[in-house]
């Protein structure tokens, strides 16, 4: 039997009862909850055991509940324990949502370890809540999955139920329908008898509420409907003019427990629900960090349905939703994308990059799809920047490149670090920092070594995607081990395509390609100058891949273990990486954005950092064959390998005036075309103090750069243009 639902509802906006109804199931396919469903933020197993994906709990507290209307029948899910051991893990009912009975509960002796078991418990028929509950944790996870709640069998009892277009719509529930104005449109409500004996008995039916006036019942009562059959209520709705209209329909019957069962009734007038009268205030940006940001607003008064927040990464938002229109957060909108739909006031705003501006735009609407109704002739916008780097302080306090034990003070600094495990790369580092929106409400994952995108349904599940050592695994002196931290150790690991990116690179080396064997995109494989078999990523990954590898050879070496390059690799690669090529990409493909924000949130779940991002010019004093320090390297580390001139005769020419300067110098520079050029400061650390982009054309330029906000010291000016750098060293 249905539970009572006393309130009734007059709210101008819509109202809806997160229940559902019986029987229910879900497999845990989606992050999006089925109606009445929902969690605590619990991850997913993607990898293995049941059918994936399954829920993960793995936090004390963690919980995913179940709320329906009817009496429950049986429940029925699978469940495995990963390592479990020491805790417990509840199955639970309620009647309010508020105190819990325990169903089943389950310990290390009783929780099946990593086989998924199917197991049945039988709720109370008065419950109308089910939870899965990490009651205690010790060590070890807990993954369910396949839960199906199945309905109590009908009894002889008369049992009203209530459909609006097939649609049940449980008391206290809502729905929606339009009409031009001034014409009357008749509604049907199916009304059902689910018992299988007695009669149910329409006794009479009552409209009330703001706009009663515009509906009326069109079915006279009372009326009964014999046991598993239904008949028709029919509700006549003649809107008097454009807009919502709101009204309550109360059917009085002989339900045991629903005597009066509610429905509220949103009309329209027209096409579009009213528009709202007020935008939201008070945007505010908090937890502002280089890799994510928390957008807040205030709601708007009086309270609209919902919001949609428009966001541009390039310039103000100066689009608009449509009316009528439905959207899914990642959909375009003219030169913006949707970043939150919702009735809440704040979201997450991640895919960010280390001090780049991000522009919002915050839209309150009124009405489901297809009544929808957004006001555009006011919204709420404003900007942020996010943090740039947020390396501590004094992180490298004790680092000093001049001292014998320089290899071995970065080391300290590095490891022991905190261990997250390979088998949370996914939740962690693709759904927090790899994967971006896209249209629908997907996900998009991009493979670095190629370019390829990845689109997906969260949960996301490593199918067409894998984790990348860019460190080969086999490259390890722990090799063939999976246990240690080397092995999930997040600064060396990248998402990439399995069959076209991953397969095809191996274990082979990082190298320049010169003569091609195959490629995918952005990258290819073949042999180099020396004529070895060797894998070259897409230029955008080449840098990020050598700053993997560099930390590393250098996180993990030790007195009794030797973490430089390999070489040979294997006895089928008779030949090691080139640190060369590796410290080239490095100045070639400086850190960007997205590698500075990604060294950050690393950081903040490993609790280390890669130097070789902090720091550009620290690969300049270690050799990474042998994993012992160099004395005194230029700056950067060999001009003429990364430079222009030896593969560019049309090389860029560079001089400056004055130098030293007190800060104000003019730049000289002539280039072969026209190309857009960066122009950075790179202290002795290796760090970029200053950075500029300006537009040249062919021939001669000059171009006054204003330092004089920058400390005093010895720096590297950097002068980059299409697959070219020059250098040289300033004094200020």
């Amino acid at each position: 039997m249905k539970k009572l639902i006393t309130a009734l509802f007059f709210f101008v906006t819509a109202v809806t009862i997160a229940q559902t109804t019986l029987p229910t199931s879900w497999s845990f396919t989606t992050t999006s909850f089925p109606t009445g469903w929902t969690a605590s933020g619990n991850s997913y197993y993607t990898g293995s055991g049941n059918t994936p994906p399954a829920c993960k709990f793995d936090n004390t507290g963690d919980w995913v509940q179940i709320f329906f209307s009817g009496a429950p029948g049986a429940l029925s899910y699978y469940i495995a324990g990963n390592s479990f051991a020491g805790g417990t893990f509840d199955v639970q009912e309620s009647v309010n949502g508020t105190t819990w009975t325990t169903l089943h509960s389950y310990s290390d002796v009783t929780l099946p370890a990593a086989t998924y078991t199917q197991f049945t418990d039988n709720p109370s028929a008065s419950s109308h809540y089910i939870r899965f509950y990490y009651t205690n944790k010790s060590s070890g996870n807990v993954g369910v999955d396949d839960v199906t709640l199945n309905a109590a069998p009908a009894g002889p009892q008369q049992e009203i139920n209530v459909k609006y277009n097939s649609n049940t719509v449980l008391t206290g529930g809502a729905v929606w329908f339009s009409s031009p104005v001034s014409t009357m449109t008749p509604e049907n409500f199916t009304i059902e008898n689910q018992g299988t004996t007695n009669a149910l008995n329409v006794s009479g039916a009552t409209i009330t509420g703001p706009d009663a006036g515009d509906f009326s019942i069109a079915t006279s009562t009372p009326f009964s409907v014999n046991g598993l059959s239904s008949s028709t209520l029919t509700v006549n709705f003649t809107p008097s003019s454009a807009g919502t209209k709101t009204a309550v329909l109360t059917i009085n019957n002989d339900d045991a427990d629903e005597s009066a069962y509610v429905i509220n009734l949103y009309g329209v007038g027209g096409n579009y629900a009213t528009e709202p009268s007020a935008s939201a205030t008070a945007l505010a940006f908090t937890n502002v960090k280089s890799y994510r940001i928390k957008v807040n607003w205030t709601n708007a008064s009086p309270l609209p349905d919902g919001y949609i927040v428009l966001r541009n990464d390039v310039s103000p938002v100066t689009d608009a939703p449509a009316d009528g229109a439905g959207y899914s957060v990642g959909d375009q909108v003219g030169s913006c994308k949707v970043a939150y739909i919702g009735s809440g006031t704040s979201f997450w705003a991640n895919y960010i990059g280390a001090n780049e501006n991000y522009y919002f735009a915050v839209f309150s609407y009124n009405g489901p799809v297809p009544y929808r109704n957004y006001l555009t002739s006011s919204s709420l916008s404003g900007s942020v920047t996010s943090s740039g780097s947020m390396q501590p302080a004094n992180y490298y306090s004790t680092i000093n490149t001049a001292a014998p034990t320089f290899v071995d003070d970065l080391t300290a600094l590095s490891n022991p670090h905190t261990d997250n495990y390979y088998s949370n790369y996914g939740p962690r580092m693709v759904s927090l920092f790899w994967a971006r929106d896209t249209s629908n409400g997907d996900k998009a994952v991009t493979c670095v070594y190629s370019g390829a995108n990845f689109v997906y349904t969260e949960p996301f599940q490593w199918t067409v995607m894998s984790r990348e050592h860019s460190y080969c695994h086999s490259w390890m002196p722990t090799y063939p081990s999976t246990t240690g931290p080397e092995y999930s150790d997040y600064f060396n690991l990248f998402p990439v395509d399995q069959n076209n990116a991953n397969a095809l690179r191996s274990n082979y080396p990082l190298g320049e390609v010169v003569n091609v064997t195959s490629t995918y995109l952005g990258c290819k494989y073949g042999t180099d100058a020396n004529g070895h078999t060797v894998f070259e990523p897409r230029d955008e990954q080449k840098g990020d891949a050598a700053r993997a590898i560099f930390y590393m050879a250098m996180c993990y070496n030790s007195a009794s273990q030797n973490w430089g390059f390999p070489n040979p690799i294997s006895a089928s690669i008779m030949y090691g990486q080139d640190q060369n090529v590796l410290k080239k990409w490095n100045y070639q493909d400086p850190p960007d954005a997205r590698e500075i924000a990604k060294n950050d949130f690393i950081d903040s779940l490993q609790g280390n950092r890669n130097p070789f991002i902090d720091s550009m010019n620290y690969v300049c004093y270690i050799d990474f064959n042998t994993m012992t320090k160099i004395n005194g390297p230029l700056v950067p580390c060999n001009n003429t390998t990364i430079g222009m001139g030896e593969n560019n005769p049309n090389r860029t020419q560079l001089r400056l005036w004055p130098n030293p300067t007190d800060g104000v110098f003019t730049l000289y520079y002539q280039t072969q075309e026209n190309e857009d050029i960066t122009i950075r400061l790179v202290d002795v650390s290796g760090r970029i103090v200053f950075e500029e982009k300006n537009s040249a054309a062919a021939g001669a330029n000059a171009y006054a750069l204003d330092l004089t906000n920058v400390s005093g010291g010895a720096y590297t000016l950097q002068v980059q243009g299409k697959n070219l750098i020059n250098t040289e060293l300033i004094l200020q």
